[in-house]
């Protein structure tokens, strides 16, 4: 019975949200499994993944196959770095002990790295946030200013009709006297 590592779907219409099992390869893939390892919700910036790393651990070593997207989700969380490690143990490359320290510095300089990433990603969403803003502040002042002087120009033509009149009159008391 060859088993794979795999997802299987659930969640609503245009909503997934996936378990990552261990299940024959001829069962259906949302149907029968024989465990569960974790979950995936690609819904939420970045994307959830909770993983029972032992057990996905011990599938892999006794020769489960995962799909590709799980094997990316495993490298990610780094199922197959320590399987990797724990292989040049049984070669007797190096010790145990030394396999952890090796994957604990690999865990540190990754959580590290996933953390500027959920940095940048909450600065660019605020960032974003606050541009749409600006820009929709901008957008009311443009419309309550063209409000305004729309306002403004009649009451304007008034005072300009009265203004050019006033020197007109000047003018013609001053042209019959140069006469």
């Amino acid at each position: 019975m060859p088993v794979k590592i795999r997802m299987q779907r659930h969640g609503s219409k245009k909503r997934p949200f996936y378990f990552i099992v261990a299940a024959n390869s001829t069962s259906p893939r949302d149907g029968k499994f024989i465990e569960k390892l974790g979950t995936y919700n690609p819904l939420t910036t970045p994307a959830t993944i909770r993983i029972n790393n032992e057990r996905a651990l011990d599938w892999l070593q006794k020769g489960a196959q995962p799909t590709n997207t799980v094997r990316r989700i495993l490298s990610f969380k780094g199922v197959l770095y320590m399987k990797h490690l724990m292989r040049g143990v049984s070669l007797g490359l190096f010790d145990e002990n030394a396999a952890k320290e090796k994957f604990e510095k690999w865990n540190a300089e990754h959580a590290e790295l996933v953390a500027k990433r959920e940095e940048s990603h909450r600065k660019a969403k605020q960032e974003k946030r606050h541009s749409i803003h600006q820009d929709s502040v901008r957008r009311v002042e443009e419309k309550q200013a063209a409000k305004a002087a729309a306002a403004q120009p009649e009451e304007a033509p008034a005072t300009e009709e009265a203004a050019p009149e006033a020197p007109a009159t000047g003018e013609e008391s001053e042209a019959p006297a140069a006469e």
